[in-house]
């Protein structure tokens, strides 16, 4: 008899499989662009995650992704999906399109790293905007 086995919630890569696929999914033209575009939203989204949301993320992430996520403190406010794109856009110094397309690009990568249930936990803490940057249909939520 066989017993199959489930596959875990989250698959598991290194720092370096994590750069081939956003540089697969984004269409970097190299691995350097890729890397600075991964460091620069995991930064990012560093700012944005708090509490035991940030714990579980960061414990579903490469080492590398995960110090670099956790390097910097969460911010006194909480961006909008939209605010964090326009923020990126500005510490990347490209255009708000470009930083919606690198975000996506990464974010979709920690989607998948991170699972539903460690997902669906991220976006409950995080305000409207950014189920879609997850790569996710985002409902509007009932008054």
């Amino acid at each position: 008899m066989l017993v199959q086995a489930t596959a875990p919630a989250t698959q598991r890569m290194t720092f370096d499989q994590m750069l081939e696929r956003v540089r697969y999914d984004g269409a970097y033209p190299t691995r350097a662009r890729a890397e600075r575009t991964v460091r620069a939203v995991l930064a990012a989204l560093g700012r944005q995650v708090t509490g035991d949301e940030r714990v579980a993320l960061a414990a579903c992430l490469p080492e590398e992704a995960a110090r670099e996520f956790t390097s910097q403190a969460p911010g006194v406010e909480q961006l909008s999906g939209w605010g964090f794109v326009k923020d990126l856009a500005g510490r990347l110094g490209g255009t708000q399109a470009t930083a919606r397309w690198d975000t996506g690009a990464v974010l979709g990568v920690v989607a998948h790293l991170a699972g539903p249930d460690v997902l669906d936990r991220v976006l409950a803490g995080l305000p409207g905007g950014y189920a879609l940057l997850f790569g996710r249909a985002e409902l509007a939520r009932a008054a």
